[in-house]
């Protein structure tokens, strides 16, 4: 009995750690869309370009995504993810210093490539502790993490361009934090419960002992799973509009020049503050409302998000109250519905494979989310009116509406 109570301390404690490091995460990623003004005027790089730069990141994290996956099934969790970090904080750091486009494309891919060795690493680190029957909860709480990270993010960003700060503090200041948060995750993760001594067969499901799959094997089992392929397609528009959001917006309010936009630009937080708490919501909308029935979940808040940036692309910018609560509600049920998709890994491919199966399902997300990022500087570029870049999130989280459809509940139960 004493052994479970300090085997379900651990529990949490690794899930916590892993949510504490995570949580500063973004601030060596999601800095970008607050600095690219600035760059670009200082630079002389137009808003395409941004794009690419901030397609070559993604492209650099979807690929990463689909290797780490994979890696963290076989090698410690926690040595990726203090890896990935270290190598984030040194690419941003060079960037500071960076003065051409060329070098910073260059710096920004490979800074996506090291942030991609964290998720796909925390989310087996805490299927390593966490049974089936809990792990919705404990993902909803990770997924939490990372939308809390955008805030922590958006609110350095927004302290450090009120005071006039030039862009390149923006890839300076906010990693210290990351720093700070991967030394405390030094002291405290263990990837495994083995490692801290505790019995597998007392405490992990039968399944979960079993011998782990070779790697050529592992991917082919994921890809050949019909249902959790339809289901990381969808998650690319979702993930599409989430960066649509979390990049763009801050574009949207910052107007002509930083100093005219100060009233608006704290409207930009309610987003990634919606995120953070729609991640942990959903959990429990799917499991009460929707009776663990992840598609329908999912497909409820991308209709939603719909008519909610349709909604945002007619209220006037200078309508304070109704412009914030939407941004709030948008950031909601956009990033919500995300906490349902990771657990589709464990559902339909088992524990074994939880670290390829979260690693291609985010490759997906960040392909299409880099596809998009272009797209959204070409409108911007093309029609001069950064308003529509919320008739195009509208479109896209209806795209994805449809396609997690086709993912039936039935299909999408994977008992352990």
């Amino acid at each position: 009995m004493e052994t479970n109570k300090l085997f379900r301390k651990d529990q949490w404690t690794m899930l916590f750690a892993t949510m504490f490091c995570y949580l500063f995460f973004y601030t060596g990623r999601h800095n970008f869309g607050w600095a690219a003004k600035g760059m670009s005027a200082e630079l002389g790089i137009n808003f395409e370009q941004i794009g690419w730069i901030s397609f070559s990141m993604l492209l650099g994290y979807a690929l990463g995504q689909l290797i780490n996956g994979n890696l963290a099934d076989r090698l410690q969790p926690k040595m990726m993810i203090l890896t990935g970090g270290t190598l984030s904080i040194c690419c941003n750091l060079a960037i500071s210093f960076s003065s051409s486009y060329e070098s910073i494309l260059v710096l920004w891919t490979l800074n996506g490539y090291f942030q991609s060795m964290a998720w796909g690493a925390g989310s087996k680190l805490i299927a390593n502790w966490w049974g089936p029957a809990e792990r919705g909860r404990a993902f909803g709480f990770y997924t939490m993490a990372a939308g809390s990270s955008s805030v922590l993010t958006f609110l350095m960003a927004l302290l450090l361009v009120q005071q006039d700060q030039s862009w390149r503090t923006l890839f300076r200041y906010p990693i210290l934090f990351l720093l700070a948060a991967l030394v405390v995750f030094l002291l405290i993760a263990y990837s495994h419960p083995r490692l801290k001594g505790y019995d597998l067969k007392t405490h992990r499901s039968a399944k979960d002992q079993e011998e782990k799959i070779g790697w050529k094997d592992a991917y082919k089992r994921v890809f050949q799973t019909k249902s959790f392929m339809i289901a990381s397609l969808a998650i690319g528009f979702q993930s599409m509009a989430r960066y649509g959001l979390i990049f763009w917006v801050p574009i949207h309010f910052l107007g002509s020049n930083y100093k005219e936009s100060n009233g608006n630009l704290w409207l930009t937080l309610l987003i990634p503050i919606g995120m953070a708490f729609g991640a942990v919501s959903f959990g429990y909308i799917s499991d009460i409302l929707f009776r663990k029935n992840r598609s329908k979940s999912i497909r409820a808040g991308m209709l939603i998000s719909c008519g909610l940036a349709f909604l945002i692309y007619l209220t006037p910018i200078h309508n304070h109250v109704l412009i914030g609560t939407l941004m709030f509600a948008s950031g909601f049920f956009v990033y919500g519905p995300q906490a349902n998709f990771w657990t589709f890994s464990p559902d339909l491919l088992g524990t074994q494979l939880v670290g390829t199966g979260t690693g291609v399902m985010n490759m997906f997300a960040y392909v299409f989310a880099a596809i998009g990022e272009p797209l959204f500087g070409k409108l911007i570029d093309h029609t001069g009116n950064t308003n529509n870049i919320f008739l195009l999130v509208a479109v896209i989280c209806l795209t994805c509406a449809i396609i997690i459809s086709f993912v039936k509940h039935k299909e999408s139960i994977h008992h352990e």
